[in-house]
């Protein structure tokens, strides 16, 4: 049988043409090389016009020389929707997914960043370092060697859409953050990463602009690119002329699917502290004082009376919250926070994430044509994850199959997680090392059954995990961000 539309031929004549076509392919190869040497100075003087370019390559050839060993790839397995329902409905199909992605080094020790999407919904990740000693040669961009290690997740923040992960491989090369405030329009970044799984790319553009806020009511803002980014770019690092991350690449604005020159990046400032609270805390810590801001526009200001048509306001102050007993009200101007002027979400946003709970912000307030300060204590977080791990045993707490510390709930544990749906279940406080399987669960969920059987202690999950053959199926039933939703997988091993 043969296939549709391909011609078949004997076999020797078919070895006699394979091996024509490599010779032919090797002799241009050498001709290009040995033509190449010619023109590059060896049999004449370079012309000064293009002495300059030369230089140019020879720097882009040494940037990427050092980037290279610091960007990986990274593959997911996991479930999630495999088509979309029609609009408005919630049916959709779950299935088995791979995923491809890009991250980089950023502590030797092993630590990964990429986007919080790319490990969106993983059962097992595994991270493809970089092959090293020969970088931008023929020889490693026609290798097949590649080293595939396992991933831990250590913390998610689907705020900012960014993830560490861990890896077990010895000491790796690590690449420095970028002074955020340093970077300029019109800078030269290289995007490198794996698009559509193209492991070891390179693009070259400039920065667009850098700061770009896509919804004005978002506090989140990135760095505008031209250098080509496509799927599987997201986690890359976006990098300056010296070789440090100016940001990480995460999603472009395309009418096609692919690089139309509209790329966008998160700023190094916010990934270096996304990535010192993740690594710690396996989550970000956000200061809260109990209000609800929002970009002012024009109409807004016009329809309100606001003293200003520019900057924020607060549209929401919680009863009982720090900001209503200082004597914040809806309507305020925020002018200042801690002697600095705020005219915009990201920057106020920003300043949050720096502040301890038990410390006071002071905020310089517009009430109409009067003004107004406030000292503010900022309040410790409805769901203080922190101090609930504090009371997980390393080993006591330990989950091995699940990779987990877990908390029976009990009315201290209750008392502390106030959003529970049924004070039962099995609290998990924080992920550990050497799961016997890659199950996507995080610090906070609560695992309520399994296989349809209440998990109320923690002897009664290891016993039932323990139960379980392998290749058998299993379903969780947890509580996350309370929603009730179901976990499913395969136990591959004990």
């Amino acid at each position: 049988m043969t296939n549709s539309g391909v011609p078949t031929t004997p076999r020797g004549y078919r070895l006699s043409r394979l091996l024509s076509m490599c010779l032919v392919g090797v002799s241009a190869l050498l001709f290009a090389t040995t033509e190449a040497r010619g023109q590059s100075g060896e049999g004449g003087k370079d012309e000064p016009r293009t002495e300059e370019l030369r230089k140019l390559n020879r720097s882009v050839d040494a940037l990427i020389k050092k980037v290279s060993p610091s960007v990986v790839q990274i593959l997911v397995t996991g479930y999630g929707p495999l088509e979309e329902g029609a609009h408005g409905s919630t049916a959709s199909v779950i299935g088995r997914q791979k995923a491809i992605g890009s991250g980089f080094v950023i502590d030797p020790s092993g630590y990964i960043v990429t986007n919080a999407h790319v490990v969106n919904g993983a059962q097992r990740v595994q991270v493809v370092l970089p092959n090293t000693g020969e970088e931008g040669s023929l020889e490693a961009a026609l290798s097949t060697r590649t080293t595939i290690v396992p991933a831990r997740i250590v913390g998610v923040s689907r705020e900012v859409d960014l993830a560490v992960l861990k890896v077990d491989a010895g000491k790796l090369s690590a690449l420095a953050m970028a002074g955020y405030r340093k970077l300029g329009q019109g800078e030269i970044v290289f995007a490198f990463g794996s698009p559509e799984g193209l492991r070891n790319t390179v693009t070259m553009g400039v920065v667009s602009a850098v700061a770009r806020q896509t919804d004005l009511d978002s506090p989140l803002i990135y760095i505008q690119t031209d250098a080509a980014i496509n799927p599987g770019n997201s986690g890359g690092p976006l990098v300056n002329v010296n070789g440090e991350v100016a940001g990480v690449n995460t999603f472009i604005l395309s009418q096609s699917g692919g690089n139309e020159g509209l790329g966008f990046a998160i700023p190094s400032s916010v990934v270096n502290v996304a990535f010192r609270q993740l690594r710690k805390y396996g989550h970000l810590h956000k200061a809260e004082i109990g209000i609800g801001i929002q970009t002012i526009t024009p109409t807004l200001a016009a329809a309100l009376s606001l003293p200003r048509n520019y900057g924020v306001v607060i549209s929401d102050v919680q009863p009982g919250s720090p900001a209503e007993a200082a004597g914040v009200q809806i309507g305020d101007v925020l002018a200042g926070v801690d002697g600095k002027a705020v005219d915009n979400l990201p920057v106020l946003a920003f300043h949050f994430f720096s502040v301890e709970t038990g410390d006071k912000v002071h905020l310089d307030l517009l009430r109409g044509k009067a003004r107004f300060a406030f000292d503010v204590k900022v309040m410790e977080p409805p769901h203080d994850m922190d101090q609930i791990a504090a009371l997980a045993d390393p080993e006591k707490n330990l989950v091995p199959t699940l990779g987990i510390l877990g908390l029976e709930i009990d009315k201290k544990i209750a008392a502390m997680a106030t959003d529970l749906r049924d004070p039962f279940g099995i609290l998990v406080a924080a992920r550990a090392a050497g799961a016997g399987v890659e199950v996507p669960l995080n610090a906070g969920d609560v695992i309520r059954t399994l296989n349809g059987q209440p998990m109320t202690t923690l002897d009664r999950l290891r016993g039932t995990l323990k139960a379980l053959p392998a290749g058998a199926p299993v379903a969780l039933q947890i509580q996350r961000d309370q929603k009730l939703l179901f976990l499913a997988f395969t136990l591959d091993q004990q």
